[in-house]
């Protein structure tokens, strides 16, 4: 059965490739390449997977080139969309930018949904949709809160879309995965997190600081309301997430789902706090981190972690990895990127 995975050179798209091959399905993959590695990329999912697949460097808005991919692929029996900008800063300096990207490669993806009959979608939501929540653990249920920026609005917005989009099409199947703090890499290290910009999540920071790419890191905050006083965020291995999205599409495909979007939260289903993944690395590595104790960042909440109970009872998905061997794996990943200079951001 043939999967179409838009942005299946990204991070999380190129793991989710390759555990969809894993498992047997065929892949097809759009991805216009504009902050990865792509031909790279599809190289390193070939030689883990000995299959190799065929990317439309197409960009999503267009919606003439879009429906190619699918004139071409009348077999495709699902889509996991990951296509999108997702820098959290970059959204606020330009909101327009990830309102054009964002939201009208969604429609044009729906679009061609109806027109060629293709009735199952996976969408790349996150957590960032509850905002700032007062209660923890976050359950599907969770009221969600007021955006924090835009590229958070764009993922709430993509989840009405699709949504509305379910109930004027009876037929469509939708779930959409609200991940939390995707980390780590390839178990191989052949393929891992390698962005065109500058990476401003944590586990990379942490790891380029160890390698030497950063004179420094820096916590955000040392006073919040939690076990150290450092933020607490849910931290899931790439690869436990890139397995969710094949749980999510075999579950479609098995029809036990008729019709609708459904939720879906995908995380360890506990906290790890900044100061902890730090320490986490630390004894991992035996290397000593220089970091520094800063003022909190505005936008910042103080914790949030998953309750992961849906996805495990209903999609039969369960973590495998913990902080120990999210750090093992990025620590392994960035020596990779060190040593290949082509692999390396461009800013």
């Amino acid at each position: 059965m043939k999967i179409l995975v838009t942005g299946g050179t990204g991070y999380i798209g190129s793991h989710t490739v390759v555990d969809l091959l894993d498992n047997g399905f065929e892949v097809v993959t759009i991805d216009n390449f504009s902050n990865c590695h792509g031909e790279q990329v599809l190289e390193r999912i070939e030689k883990i997977t000995g299959t190799k697949v065929k990317n439309y460097q197409v960009d999503l808005t267009d919606l003439d080139k879009t429906r190619v991919v699918f004139a071409e692929n009348p077999d495709i029996v699902g889509i996991i969309h990951f296509a999108a900008h997702i820098y959290v800063n970059d959204s606020v300096l330009h909101p327009t930018k990830y309102y054009t990207n964002n939201l009208n490669s969604l429609v044009n993806i729906l679009d061609c949904m109806a027109e060629y009959d293709v009735k199952n979608l996976i969408f790349s939501s996150s957590c960032s949709v509850y905002g700032n929540c007062d209660a923890l653990p976050v359950l599907e249920s969770t009221p969600l809160g007021k955006a924090e920026s835009p590229y958070a609005r764009t993922k709430q917005m993509g989840e009405e879309i699709i949504e509305d989009y379910t109930v004027s099409n009876k037929s469509a199947n939708a779930i959409l995965l609200r991940y939390f703090n995707p980390a780590g890499a390839h178990a191989s290290s052949i393929i891992g997190e390698a962005p065109l910009v500058k990476n401003t999540h944590l586990v990379p920071v942490i790891a380029e600081t160890a390698i030497g790419e950063r004179d420094h890191m820096m916590v955000h905050g040392t006073d919040y309301d939690t076990r150290d006083g450092s933020c607490v965020r849910d931290y899931i291995h790439v690869m436990d997430i890139a397995n969710a999205h094949t749980k999510a599409i075999q579950y479609l495909l098995s029809d036990k789902k008729q019709g609708g979007a459904e939720v879906f939260n995908i995380g360890i289903g506990d906290g790890v706090s900044v100061l902890e993944a730090i320490n986490a690395f630390e004894k991992h590595t035996g290397i000593k981190l220089n970091y520094k104790l800063g003022p909190k960042r505005d936008g910042d909440a103080a914790a949030i972690y998953a309750d992961n109970t849906k996805a495990k009872t209903t999609l039969g998905w369960t973590p495998k990895r913990g902080i120990d061997e999210i750090m093992a794996d990025a620590w392994a990943w960035e020596q990779v990127l060190h040593a290949t200079d082509s692999l390396k951001p461009l800013s």
